[in-house]
C-alpha cells in the first residue's frame, strides 16, 4: 500500500470512529480497534474493481453500520470483519477466538449470505435470501449490516462492468430497498431506490433530476409562504421545533409517473412539508401532534380523504407520524406530515432507533413485539415445504413494500394487515383452521366474499363450515404471504392424501379383474387418460375427474388411438431434463460473450435478435439481452414484467444490448389514446396515420362512452423516434387530451 493510500485508509478509520465517539453507545474502542487492524492485516494488498484498497469497503461499511442505522461496537466490528472469512484464509473460529461469539456469530450470518455452493435447479439470489432470513430471525443486527453493505456497494457500482451494474442494481431494488423499507430505514431504502434507478434507466434519472432543479425555486417560494403563517403561531406557543421542506425522490416521481401514465408536471405531490417538535412533559406526545394538526387547519383547507394517522397505529415497522394534506397558498396540495424527533429518528434509522428508546418501555416494547411477530411470520414461511426458491422469494417480497391496513375484530382487537388484503386474508391471520374452513365475512355486519377487499376501520366478522377446504382458485383471493403459504401446504397435504386414496381405487379396480398393477399398465392408464405421472392418475380418479372403464382391457390393448396419448408421449419426448437445459444454456454462452456490448442489427432481412410479445420492444428502447438456450437472443425492454425473473433467476445469461440504425424491419408498437369524442375524430387519427405519417395499422379499438372516448392503436413503426413523432401529431388532434404508449 502507498503512502497516499495508507493515509486514505487512515482518514477512513478517524472518521469512523468520530462517528462512533458521538453515538449513545457506551465506547468499547479496544474491541473496534482490533477488528479494524485485523481486517486490514487480512485484506493487505487486495484491490476493488476501481483500484482502491480493499480495506475501504469494510471500513465504509462500518461507517454506515455506525452513522445512519446508529448500530454499536458489536456490528461495526463485525462490518469491519464481513468479508475476512469469505475472502482470505482465516475461519470462523479464527474470528471466534479473537473477538468472541457475538461478533463471531454476526461474521458467520453474513458469511453464509453470500457463499456457498448451489444447485443449477434454484436461484443462487434465492437461496442468499432464504439464508439471510434464517440468520436474521435469530439476531436483527445480520440484515443490517449487510443492508449497509449493499449501500456501500451501490454507492461504488459505478466501477463494475455494465452487465454486472444491471444486475445489482436490479437485485437492490427488488429485494434489499423493500428489506430495508420493512425495517424502517427510510433513508437508506429510498438512496438504494434512487442509485438503482440511476444506473438501470440513466437517460429518464438525468430528464426527472433536471426537472427538480428546474422546480426548485419555485418549491422553496411556496415552502417560504406556507411555513410562514405556521412558525409564527408555534414559536408564539412556545414550540421548540424545526421545519422541513421535502421533496419525493427521483425513483419515487418515475414509479408514479410509470403507474398513473402522467408526465412530471402533473404529480401534485412532488412536495411535502415536516414538522418536527420536542414534545412537553405536561401534555402526551398524541395530543401535541393533533393540537399541531389543529394550528395548520387554522390556516389551510384540510383533505379528509387523505389523512393518515400512524401515531395511534404506528406501521409494522415502526414507523409514527401524522401525516394531512392541505390546500396550499398556490392552490396546489401540500402534504404535510407531523413527528416528534423521537419519531423522527426511528423513521429515519427504523428498528435499531428502537434501542436508544429502549428505557421508554411503552414505545419500544411494543414496536419490539411488532418485530418479533414479523420474523414469526418469516420463520412460518421459511418451514414452509416449498421446494421453488422462486416462489419462495416472491413469498418473502411479497409484504415488503405494502402500506397497513387495521381492520377489527369483532371483540375490538385491533389487528395489522398489508393494503389490499381480504376476508381471507384476515381469516389466516387470526389461525390456519379458520383459514382453511373459511367460507364468507360479515364486514361490518354486512356479509361478503371471501375475496372482500379489507380497509382501514372495518370489523370483520369470519364464518366457517366444516364442508368447506382450501382450493387451488385461492390463491387469487389471498395477498398476505401467511395465508398463501397456508393454503399451499394444507392443498399439498391434501393432495397427497388423495393421491394415496386413488391408488387404492385403482389396486381395488384391477384386482376385482386380477390384473396385476405393473408399471407398464399404470404407463398405458396414464397414457390413455393424458396424465404424465401415476400420481396426477390417483389423484384424478379419486377426485372423481375421471371414470374408470366397465372393461379394462379395452385400454390395455397394445396400441392406442388417442390422439392425446400420441400427443402427451410426443411432447414428454422433447422435454429436456434440467441438467441438459442448463449445459446448452453454457454452450449458448460460448457463443455470445456476456462481457461485449451486443450490438442488435440486421442483414439481408435478418436479425441478429429476436423480440418478445410480452414487451414488444423496437428501436430506442431502452433493452438488455437474454441468451436463450439455443444460443439465439432474446431482446426486452428494461421495464418488462419479466425482467426481475430474468435477473434473479438467469443473471449469467443477461448481456448488454445496443440498437443499430433499422430501416427495413418494421416493430409493433402500441399507443393509448382518451379523449372528449366527436364526430370524424376517428378519420382525423387515421389520416395522421396512414397520410402525414406513412404508417400501417395493425389493430384499432376505440371506444367512447357518455362523451368521452379511448382505446389503442397498433402499428407497425420503425423507432421510438417514429412513435414519439406519431404521438405529437396525435396530441394535436382537436378533442384528444392524453396520448402514451403502452406495453402489448
Amino acid at each position: 500500500m502507498s503512502e497516499i493510500e495508507d493515509k486514505r485508509v487512515q482518514k477512513a478509520y478517524e472518521t469512523l470512529l468520530n462517528s462512533y465517539a458521538h453515538s449513545v453507545h457506551r465506547k468499547k474502542f479496544d474491541i473496534i480497534d482490533r477488528a479494524f487492524r485485523f481486517a486490514n492485516e487480512a485484506h493487505k494488498g487486495v484491490q476493488r474493481y476501481s483500484g482502491e484498497p480493499y480495506i475501504l469497503h469494510p471500513l465504509a461499511v462500518a461507517l454506515i453500520v455506525s452513522k445512519e442505522i446508529g448500530l454499536g461496537s458489536t456490528s461495526i466490528s463485525a462490518a469491519l470483519l464481513h468479508d475476512v472469512v469469505e475472502d482470505t484464509d482465516y475461519t470462523i473460529e479464527d474470528v471466534k477466538k479473537l473477538f468472541g461469539e457475538k461478533i463471531a456469530q454476526l461474521v458467520e450470518g453474513l458469511t453464509k449470505i453470500s457463499g456457498g455452493n448451489f444447485s443449477k435447479k434454484v436461484s443462487i439470489q434465492a437461496e442468499n435470501m432464504r439464508r439471510l432470513l434464517l440468520t436474521m430471525s435469530s439476531d436483527i443486527r445480520v440484515i443490517l449490516v449487510k443492508i449497509a453493505d449493499r449501500l456501500h456497494n451501490m454507492r461504488t457500482l459505478s466501477s463494475l462492468p455494465p452487465v454486472k451494474q444491471y444486475k445489482i442494481a436490479g437485485e437492490t431494488l427488488y429485494l434489499y430497498a423493500p428489506m430495508a423499507h420493512r425495517l424502517g430505514l427510510f433513508s437508506i431504502k429510498t438512496e438504494l431506490e434512487d442509485l438503482s434507478f440511476r444506473h438501470e434507466y440513466p437517460e429518464e434519472y438525468k430528464q426527472i433530476e433536471q426537472q427538480l432543479e428546474a422546480s426548485a425555486q419555485n418549491r422553496e417560494k411556496i415552502y417560504e409562504q406556507f411555513t410562514a403563517p405556521l412558525k409564527k403561531v408555534l414559536t408564539q406557543l412556545g414550540y421548540y421545533y424545526k421545519i422541513q421542506g421535502r421533496t419525493k425522490s427521483v425513483y419515487s416521481i418515475w414509479n408514479k409517473m410509470q403507474a398513473k401514465k402522467v408526465n412530471f408536471s402533473d404529480i401534485y405531490d412532488i412536495f411535502a412539508v415536516r414538522i418536527i417538535f420536542e414534545p412537553r412533559n405536561d401534555q402526551a406526545v398524541k395530543k401535541q401532534c393533533w393540537d399541531i394538526y389543529s394550528i395548520i387547519t387554522d390556516f389551510y383547507q384540510l383533505r379528509p380523504d387523505r389523512l393518515r394517522d400512524w401515531v395511534s397505529h404506528p406501521k409494522a415497522n415502526g414507523y409514527q407520524s401524522l401525516h394531512l394534506t392541505v390546500m396550499g397558498p398556490d392552490g396546489q396540495w401540500i402534504e404535510v406530515q407531523i413527528r416528534s424527533f423521537q419519531m423522527d429518528e426511528i423513521a429515519e434509522r427504523g428498528f435499531a432507533a428502537h434501542w436508544k428508546y429502549k428505557e421508554q418501555v411503552g414505545n419500544a416494547a411494543s414496536h419490539q413485539n411488532e418485530l418479533d411477530l414479523w420474523l414469526g411470520k418469516i420463520q412460518a414461511i421459511l418451514q414452509s415445504p416449498t421446494p421453488n426458491a422462486m416462489d419462495f422469494l416472491d413469498t418473502i417480497k411479497l409484504n415488503l413494500y405494502n402500506d397497513e391496513i387495521f381492520v377489527f375484530t369483532p371483540k375490538g382487537e385491533i389487528k395489522t394487515l398489508p393494503q389490499g388484503s381480504t376476508a381471507l386474508d384476515f381469516a389466516y391471520e387470526i389461525h390456519s383452521d379458520i383459514g382453511h374452513y373459511c367460507i364468507g365475512a360479515k364486514v361490518n355486519h354486512k356479509l361478503v366474499p371471501i375475496s372482500y377487499e379489507l380497509v382501514s376501520g372495518d370489523q370483520v366478522e369470519i364464518l366457517t363450515s366444516d364442508f368447506q377446504q382450501p382450493k387451488e382458485e385461492w390463491f387469487n383471493f389471498v395477498t398476505t404471504a401467511t395465508a398463501k403459504t397456508k393454503i399451499e401446504s394444507a392443498i399439498k397435504k391434501r393432495k397427497k392424501s388423495q393421491i394415496q386414496v386413488g391408488e387404492e381405487l385403482l389396486n381395488k379396480y384391477f384386482t376385482s379383474f386380477s390384473i396385476e398393477v405393473t408399471i407398464r399398465v399404470l404407463d398405458k392408464l396414464c397414457a390413455f387418460y393424458g396424465y404424465s405421472k401415476k400420481e396426477l392418475l390417483f389423484y384424478a380418479l379419486a377426485e372423481k375427474q375421471i371414470k374408470l372403464p366397465e372393461n379394462p382391457y379395452s385400454i390395455l390393448k397394445d396400441k392406442t388411438n388417442s390422439f392425446f396419448f400420441h400427443y402427451v408421449k410426443q411432447a414428454l419426448s422433447t422435454v429436456l431434463p434440467l441438467q441438459e437445459i442448463s449445459n446448452s444454456s453454457e454452450n449458448s454462452l460460448k457463443k455470445i460473450d456476456p462481457k461485449v456490448t451486443y450490438v442488435l442489427n440486421e442483414e439481408e432481412f435478418q436479425q441478429n435478435f429476436i423480440t418478445k410479445s410480452c414487451c414488444n420492444p423496437i428501436p430506442g428502447d431502452e433493452v438488455f439481452g437474454f441468451i436463450c438456450d439455443d444460443g439465439r437472443l432474446e431482446v426486452h425492454k428494461r421495464l418488462c414484467k419479466k425482467t426481475l425473473v430474468f435477473k434473479t433467476r438467469f443473471g449469467n445469461r443477461l448481456i448488454s444490448c445496443n440498437w443499430a440504425g433499422h430501416k427495413i424491419s418494421s416493430f409493433l408498437a402500441t399507443v393509448e389514446l382518451k379523449g372528449i369524442d366527436r364526430i370524424g375524430i376517428l378519420s382525423d387519427i387515421i389520416q395522421i396515420i396512414t397520410h402525414n405519417l406513412v404508417m400501417s395499422i395493425h389493430k384499432i379499438s376505440l371506444a367512447a362512452k357518455d362523451g368521452i372516448f379511448g382505446g389503442t392503436i397498433e402499428v407497425f413503426t420503425h423507432n421510438v423516434d417514429d412513435i414519439n413523432t406519431l404521438s405529437t401529431k396525435l396530441q394535436k388532434i382537436k378533442g384528444i387530451e392524453n396520448v402514451v404508449r403502452v406495453d402489448n
